[in-house]
């Protein structure tokens, strides 16, 4: 990894991702963009019952849309959804019991869901940082499967469905960790050197981000943003950081100012007026690199990531 990218980014990060820069930056976002009635419309949240994704299926309930989460733990969501439904009085929140790391069980899902539900806006929030290398029941390294290979599976199963939907949309909850990477196709499952759990996060952050720009121009009558959400006081961040945790937590930005730009990808007019594909950070597109950070990969190492993703999920499709 670049030095100079993990400098630039750190400066960039202390201006930017903190609470303060979300406060500075928040004064210029248009409240009415989301003075919106979300009623008759489906969202599927994955990652839903905690942090930013709970967040979100918070926000969208209180708008009036349905919405379907889908979480890896029963007690955790079922407790979530019913406080999401107490505090919005919005009955129409339902819970789907998928671990996001199994693609056998992310493609039955998605087979079942699409033939049972409409479903008009997807929003890929599950992640996990694993920081040690652990591979899954299907012998994938647990974070590629998770954060990428899983978030794959699930948006390619679902974009026929999104397809019916008026006004479809896909918003993937990246992280800004990504500008200080540059795609490496040749070791996705991480097999090779010493492994570093938040750099293989960020090279899975990465990885979405292209994959949200090859969809875009893949599929034009579906909006595609990946999104930054900034430094955020969460349960992931306390138990997969918890020096970087420890250090800034007074500065981290609370759950609902991480989720604001995810609500408003998904949900605002303005947003989908945006061109689809874009990287976005406080409800506004930026860089996917950073300045002379070299961090720009050519459309044949992209072609042999779609290529390797393909591969693998047809592997364990039912």
């Amino acid at each position: 990894m670049s030095i100079y990218r993990n400098a630039v980014w750190l400066m960039k990060g202390l201006q930017e991702y903190t609470k303060c820069g979300y406060e500075a930056a928040a004064k210029h976002f248009v409240p009415a963009d989301l003075e919106v009635n979300l009623s008759g419309r489906s969202f599927l949240i994955t990652g839903a019952n905690s942090g930013i994704g709970k967040a979100t299926a918070q926000e969208i309930a209180n708008r009036g849309g349905t919405v379907h989460m889908v979480c890896r733990n029963k007690g955790r969501a079922d407790a979530a959804k019913d406080e999401i439904v107490e505090r919005s009085k919005n009955e129409n929140v339902h819970v789907h019991i998928v671990d996001m790391s199994s693609i056998r069980q992310v493609w039955e899902f998605a087979q079942s869901f699409s033939q049972n539900n409409s479903v008009h806006v997807l929003i890929n929030n599950a992640g996990c940082m694993v920081n040690q290398r652990e591979l899954t029941e299907e012998s994938l390294e647990k974070n590629f499967a998770t954060n990428t290979l899983g978030m794959y599976v699930l948006t390619s199963a679902l974009i026929p469905a999104l397809k019916k939907a008026e006004d479809p949309r896909v918003v993937t909850v990246s992280s800004g960790g990504m500008l200080t990477q540059k795609l490496n196709v040749d070791d996705l499952q991480v097999e090779k050197g010493t492994f570093d759990g938040t750099m293989v996060y960020a090279q899975n952050k990465r990885q979405q981000v292209i994959l949200t720009e090859r969809w875009a121009s893949q599929h034009k009558d579906v909006h595609f943003s990946s999104m930054h959400p900034g430094w955020a006081d969460t349960p992931a961040v306390q138990s997969s950081m918890p020096s970087f945790h420890a250090k800034m937590q007074s500065r981290l930005r609370t759950e609902a100012m991480g989720a604001d730009t995810v609500v408003w990808l998904a949900a605002s007019l303005p947003a989908s007026k945006q061109p689809s594909g874009l990287f976005f950070q406080d409800r506004k597109a930026v860089a996917t690199h950073l300045p002379l950070a070299s961090s720009r990969s050519t459309a044949q190492e992209e072609e042999k990531l779609l290529a390797a993703l393909e591969e693998l999920a047809l592997k364990f499709k039912p």
